[in-house]
């Protein structure tokens, strides 16, 4: 199943963890009116689209433009920046060349971030069971720290029948 961030996040905040504000937004107009119902004074801008990667991606269609989350500070950058995504192709490292359309961004509250973690939940296709991965190295440069620091990765495998966890 694949969720885009916006609604992962609703669904988070439906079971009590707590999440940023934020809004999705189909159009720049819609994007400036989440914005504006935020009320700032800093925004994220994110493309939404089922890959990985997005902020160090680039934009078919503008290859020197900034990538598909960017922090911005007014309203109208917001606006312009939600313009500039939307409708265009995305080309991060899991989209391959081809990258995906941008039909929808999140606009979110900004914040001060002390301290990024990395949290997953997957379908582990070899075993067929839930995995829970897990770092203190925050998520935006998982691969990095996957091939060069692989202890400051935690995988869980859950057995779907018993419950039954295993670390490795």
């Amino acid at each position: 199943m694949n969720i885009h961030e916006y609604q992962a996040k609703q669904l988070l905040a439906r079971y009590g963890v707590k999440v940023l504000k934020g809004g999705v937004a189909y159009t720049a107009a819609e994007a400036e009116k989440v914005a504006k119902d935020l009320g700032g004074p800093i925004w994220v801008v994110k493309s939404q689209i089922h890959a990985g990667g997005r902020g160090k991606g680039k934009f078919k269609e503008d290859p020197n433009c900034k990538g598909g989350v960017r922090v911005v500070k007014s309203v109208d950058e917001v606006k312009t920046n939600a313009g500039q995504m939307l409708g265009s192709t995305l080309v991060t490292h899991q989209t391959g060349p081809a990258g995906k359309v941008v039909k929808r961004v999140y606009i979110e509250d900004g914040c001060d971030i002390a301290r990024e973690l990395y949290l997953s939940l997957l379908i582990d296709r070899k075993t067929s069971r839930v995995t829970i991965i897990a770092s203190s190295e925050g998520g935006m440069d998982i691969e990095e720290v996957a091939a060069h620091n692989p202890e400051k990765i935690l995988t869980i495998d859950i057995d779907p029948v018993t419950g039954d966890r295993k670390s490795t």
